[in-house]
């Protein structure tokens, strides 16, 4: 049966437009309201984001037809709810997967992989030792590479797309060598290595061969740090010359990277380049998430986002539509730009409120 051609993608969707179309479900919860009524709440996504939908009335008819990682046609309506878009769905059916085109519903990145390709190759190859240069040759080739450079770097919170692993590698490599280059203790061609490798066993991390990502039981089991640290002991066994010592701060990196042992860190970061690796990632990590959330932002100027339980606090980041400004009135005097005034408004009435759950002074992060 050849695959449906889906008209209608989520970025497309507009307050108050009511349709009928294909959506894979990202995550499903029954759920009941306060009068004890239940509703399905539905996370449903394409290849240009995801949106929040709701079935008010049958849920539990529709229930079995919204199985995570399925395809539905639904018919719906689009809200505005506080200043995102839902779904108001009325009905869905369950397609099968043969009749979609699965292209539709991969997220992936804005660069193109082919770029990216060839600045990892290039950054390799601007490595001065030649046994880190000689062991990262190794290890990024054949079906790793492959998969390397179509792995996503996380599950859901950031670079959670097609190309996702390779886009955040290559952005920490770029502030990797601009500090390297303002920190005079810096090993500069470990902490390079250390940044194109630090991620590289989430290719056996997750589960990336169609939405919605999930872990393996392996990366479930072990996890990342641990794996990454296996794939570069073996691949420097056949580096002949490189030290154990090289090899011992290039694993500290990949182990120590999350910072802390309540994330996950087995040993806390105790060289330069791992603490300035930790860094680099974290914040590259939580550019991309605040980026996400501004391109889900209706309209323009700037707005306090939901509060975000992950990093513990609400977020006024300014939406990505742009503004028009009147025209001036024939021999009028050009007004002072208002950006500052716009930027410090009044707090939004009523400001919001810390939850009651936030730890005071307590660091959050998003790996």
């Amino acid at each position: 049966m050849p695959a449906r051609i889906k008209q209608l993608f989520v970025a497309q969707l507009t307050a108050g437009q009511q349709f009928q179309e294909v959506f894979l479900v990202s995550r499903k919860s029954l759920a009941e309201t306060k009068a004890g009524k239940p509703y399905l709440a539905l996370g449903l996504m394409d290849r240009t984001g995801e949106i929040e939908a709701r079935i008010w009335d049958n849920a539990l008819q529709f229930e079995a037809q919204a199985e995570e990682g399925s395809f539905v046609l639904v018919q719906a309506v689009a809200k505005p709810f506080r200043d995102q878009m839902q779904l108001g769905v009325n009905a869905l059916q369950r397609v099968a997967d043969t009749t979609v085109d699965i292209a539709d519903f991969m997220t992936a990145s804005a660069r193109p992989l082919a770029e990216m390709a060839a600045e990892l190759d290039a950054v390799i190859e601007g490595i001065t030792e030649p046994r880190l240069r000689a062991l990262l040759r190794a290890i990024f080739q054949g079906d790793t590479l492959a998969r390397f450079q179509r792995a996503p770097a996380a599950k859901k919170l950031h670079h959670a797309y097609i190309g996702g692993l390779i886009e955040h590698t290559l952005s920490i490599v770029g502030m990797a060598e601009k500090a390297a280059g303002h920190y005079p203790l810096i090993d500069r061609d470990l902490l390079i290595a250390g940044a194109l490798l630090h991620d590289l066993a989430k290719i056996e991390e997750f589960d990336f061969a169609r939405p919605p990502f999930n872990y393996t039981d392996r990366g479930r089991l072990v996890g990342h740090l641990v794996l990454g640290v296996e794939l570069v002991r073996q691949a420097a066994a056949q580096v002949e010359g490189i030290t154990a010592d090289t090899v011992d701060r290039l694993m500290h990196i990949i182990l120590s990277h999350h910072g802390q042992y309540g994330f996950g860190s087995p040993v806390l970061p105790m060289t330069p380049e791992a603490i300035l690796l930790h860094h680099l990632d974290d914040i590259d990590a939580k550019m991309n998430y605040m980026e996400g959330l501004r391109a889900k932002m209706n309209g323009s100027g700037w707005q306090w986002t939901e509060y975000q339980r992950h990093l513990e606090r609400y977020l006024y980041l300014r939406a990505g539509g742009v503004e028009e400004e009147p025209e001036a009135a024939p021999g009028a005097a050009p007004e002072a730009s208002n950006e500052a005034a716009e930027v410090f408004q009044a707090e939004p009435d009523p400001a919001p409120r810390a939850s009651k759950k936030v730890v005071p002074q307590r660091q959050q992060t998003l790996f």
